[in-house]
């Protein structure tokens, strides 16, 4: 029988570290922890082993097309199949960050939310019956950040596309760029911004899914909680260990579960994220 196989971005440290850990304890299959830097993919490879896991690295950029490229490549000729895929990687500006706020927005919208969509077009050919994808979200990312109604609105169009929501994310980019974010009703946040798109996307993905002949595929956006991580400042109050059990929760739901779709809280609620 093939093994099923797992894969996480980002995982070098913080959150997708410990979400490696966990999938070597929980799942029967390989895990892949990826990062984009190989050094730190290596080292991070290197701790686990020491604690007697045996997770696989493999180099994998999200914002690089050709890195995209490459890791696909490599899992369809090895296992022609993925079973767990967890969109962890993602990036913040700190709150004494200097450049200005169309660059942030640029930036944060281009590896939280476009990257993220890349890994995801890429690689969702290769999921099998009864995968799991799980796209680590925030609190942030519920539309109650969003003042405008007709902006909320777009996002709650029930039959909202992939290209319609990147249409959306590249007004508010425009929009912060010509520093008229705040008048049209956008939050003062990138980050904000970027994980409303990515919770949209998972309900966007789940309706893809249950047209998809492959039976059962899931997608679901994960709050992991306010973690201690290089990414608050470590001003977290959960450990990465508690901060990973929701998005691993998400990874290993059971055949057939109804919680598709879905925005998952860190204590594993289901929250409504479209409330205001």
């Amino acid at each position: 029988m093939t093994q099923r196989v797992a894969v996480v971005t980002g995982a070098n440290k913080g959150i997708g570290f410990s979400i490696v850990k966990q999938l070597c304890k929980q799942f029967d299959g390989i895990v892949y922890l990826t990062a984009r830097d190989i050094i730190r993919g290596y080292n991070a490879i290197r701790k686990l082993k020491q604690q007697g896991l045996n997770p696989n690295f493999h180099k994998l950029d999200i914002t690089d097309d050709d890195s995209i490229s490459t890791f696909h490549d490599y899992l369809k000729e090895m296992y022609d199949r993925l079973d767990i895929l967890i969109n962890n990687a993602g990036i913040a500006f700190k709150e004494s960050a200097t450049e200005p706020f169309s660059i942030q927005a640029e930036e944060t919208l281009r590896v939280n939310y476009f990257a993220l969509r890349k890994v995801c077009k890429k690689l969702y050919p290769l999921l099998k019956p009864h995968a799991r994808v799980v796209h680590v979200s925030s609190s942030s990312g519920r539309l109650k950040s969003i003042s405008n109604e007709s902006l909320r609105k777009k996002f709650l169009d029930p039959n909202l596309t992939e290209e319609e929501l990147d249409n959306i994310l590249h007004g508010f980019v425009n929009a912060a760029k010509e520093n008229r974010h705040l008048e049209e009703g956008w939050p003062n946040s990138a980050y904000i911004i970027s994980k409303i798109g990515v919770s949209a996307l998972a309900g966007i993905h789940q309706r893809m899914f249950d047209s998809d002949p492959r039976e059962d595929l899931v997608v679901n956006s994960v709050h992991p909680g306010f973690v201690n991580t290089d990414m608050t400042g470590h001003k977290g109050i959960l450990s990465p260990d508690q901060g990973a059990e929701a998005p691993v929760y998400g990874a290993l739901l059971p055949k057939n579960t109804d919680i598709r779709g879905k925005y998952v809280w860190y204590d594993k609620a289901l929250v409504i994220w479209a409330k205001t």
